[in-house]
């Protein structure tokens, strides 16, 4: 039981260490499968790739989501079977929608393979609303320079999804969506919208007092709806603050696989088996189906 009246949980983060970066994973979680129509958040690094070392990580299917990488450090080019082969760099918004089928790999470019390359950042997946999840699947890329800004003294938001604070992000989404990326100098105050019905705090560097308790770096905390939380930085901090409008229905999670059907996903797990999945051009390794993944719902 939380005893602050402002929170909702507060999540750790499980962490994989790949060798080269940890993850940490904070949706799923057993407090919260997700946040608004977020149901997957990891945050990956920070780290610096040496020579000889770089992300691989081969072609593989989605349905019934969107994702989202938001870079803070670093370059990675992601490929799919759309046709797109675009490099993403910090600031700018590759927003890619699985709908009904969507194969993609992400990858070192060259530039990030000679050594002494950061990297870190985040990764969402949302679940889409239920009568757009056989939807034609769809990707957008956006540049840093139409990410709306705001700035005061002390204070930094980037605006990735959503409406707030009199700004509406260009990004295109499939249901109500708040993302933003906020830098907060030590003792400054910032609000959290009470407009975005579930919100979370994820906290990337620092340490941040949030409606009166302090949260370190690689804590996520869920906040009540509808209350005024403030967010006070305890030295320079780094967050990023998610959520939206609850989706209806129960999701249920295997592997990149995301749906409100069990036997939707069966169907998705038979079709990657025997390559019924499009192609991402040029690229012709893939990841198999693994032999059990723990499902969630």
């Amino acid at each position: 039981m939380i005893a602050n009246p402002g929170l909702e949980a507060i999540i750790i983060p499980n962490i994989r260490d790949l060798g080269d970066f940890s993850v940490r994973r904070a949706l799923p979680a057993f407090q919260r499968q997700r946040v608004g129509p977020f149901i997957f958040f990891d945050q990956f690094g920070p780290t610096v790739l040496e020579a000889g070392h770089a992300v691989d990580v081969r072609p593989h299917p989605h349905i019934g989501l969107s994702t989202m990488t938001w870079l803070f450090d670093g370059e990675i080019q992601h490929k799919d079977s759309l046709g797109y082969d675009i490099t993403i760099r910090p600031g700018e918004v590759n927003w890619m929608t699985a709908g009904r089928g969507i194969v993609h790999s992400e990858r070192s470019p060259a530039s990030q393979r000679k050594g002494n390359a950061p990297l870190g950042g985040t990764q969402v997946w949302l679940a889409l609303p239920l009568e757009k999840e056989e939807m034609a699947p769809a990707f957008y890329h956006y540049n840093a320079n139409e990410i709306p800004k705001l700035t005061d003294t002390g204070v930094a938001l980037t605006l990735v999804a959503g409406t707030a604070f009199g700004k509406t992000s260009p990004v295109h989404t499939e249901s109500e969506t708040f993302f933003a990326d906020l830098v907060l100098q030590d003792g400054k105050r910032f609000e959290a919208p009470t407009t975005i019905e579930e919100r979370a705090v994820y906290v990337i560097e620092g340490n941040l007092n949030i409606a009166g308790d302090d949260f370190a770096a690689g804590t996520m905390v869920v906040l009540k709806p509808g209350i005024a939380i403030d967010l006070q930085a305890q030295g320079n901090s780094h967050c990023v603050i998610l959520g939206g409008a609850p989706l209806a229905g129960v999701r249920h999670v295997y592997w990149n696989f995301v749906s409100s059907s069990r036997e939707r996903i069966e169907q998705a797990k038979d079709d990657w088996r025997n390559g019924r999945f499009a192609k991402v051009d040029g690229d012709d390794e893939f990841i198999p189906l693994p032999d059990s993944v723990p499902a969630k719902e």
